[in-house]
């Protein structure tokens, strides 16, 4: 027996035709291509050292460089930069990981269905059920602050959406007729899964992840506002604002350059996610 071809879901010809996007959804898209290349240049662009003194404390914009100097006369843009890098990057870490655990037990359990099905999801529902921030931050005082921890401590709470999406996805490709022959010829499960289904479960799991980047930039600044982040003098976004909220009416631009980069990261990955979602919507 023949296999049906499998649904060409991703089509992408259609996924480069990024003229049919509004002039919005293609600055979001931009502005997220054009975040990540300043992330990976920050080391050759940034003026100074993120944790070296450059001059006196409180240089305003101009007269200590581009933004000034913070409290410890550090360059306030130099640290801005690389607090963006480390949250950018970190935000990626998370989705990605997240997207590969998430997804291989959702995929395994939508294609397996049965006991396999039920197990996986019970235990998602499990990670699903626990309160999401107060679990990271008991994971993160349990273990001590760090990026590393935080990161590891966000991803025991994220993971559980993308296996819900991807299951969910999974299960109705899998009465596909093009699954149903592969099945009826013994191909094994792995290789139906992905050959068969993953391919019509990465648009909506690329969205989702897309989308995910901007609510995790600023659950990663929160955390860091509160100061389980990594320890001083590491130029995190949210410690920045932290530390910096007792200037906020001598020295302005201490506490709110760091909070406008936190907020201009979201805002472009959210309006990517926007974007991708449109420029897929047919798919």
């Amino acid at each position: 027996m023949a296999l049906a071809e499998p649904v060409d879901l991703l089509r992408p010809a259609r996924f480069l035709r990024l003229s049919r996007l509004s002039v919005i959804d293609r600055g979001g898209l931009a502005g997220v291509a054009v975040l990540t290349l300043v992330a990976l240049v920050v080391p050759w662009i940034a003026p100074h050292s993120p944790t070296t003194q450059v001059g006196a404390p409180f240089l305003g914009p101009g007269h200590g460089g581009l933004l000034g100097t913070d409290d410890l006369g550090r360059d306030l843009l130099s640290r801005v930069l690389y607090g963006m890098r480390t949250s950018w990057f970190s935000a990626l870490a998370v989705v990605a990981v997240s997207v590969v655990i998430g997804g291989a037990i959702g995929l395994l359990a939508g294609v397996k269905g049965g006991r396999t099905d039920a197990a996986l999801m019970r235990l998602t529902d499990l990670a699903l059920a626990l309160p999401g921030p107060v679990l990271a931050i008991a994971v993160i005082v349990a273990i001590g602050p760090g990026l590393g921890h935080v990161l590891l401590a966000v991803l025991i709470v994220w993971w559980p959406y993308y296996a819900r999406i991807v299951r969910g996805e999974a299960r109705a490709l899998a009465v596909r007729p093009h699954v149903d022959a592969a099945r009826v010829v013994g191909l094994p499960t792995w290789r139906l899964a992905l050959r068969h289904v993953m391919p019509g479960v990465l648009p909506p799991v690329l969205v989702a992840a897309s989308v995910d980047l901007g609510a995790l930039v600023l659950t990663l600044a929160g955390l860091s506002f509160i100061g389980l982040g990594a320890p001083p003098p590491a130029p995190e976004l949210g410690a920045m604002s932290s530390d910096g909220l007792v200037y906020l009416f001598g020295h302005p631009m201490i506490p709110l350059a760091p909070a406008v980069a936190v907020a201009a990261l979201a805002f472009f990955a959210n309006l990517a996610g926007d974007g991708l979602r449109n420029l897929l919507e047919d798919v």
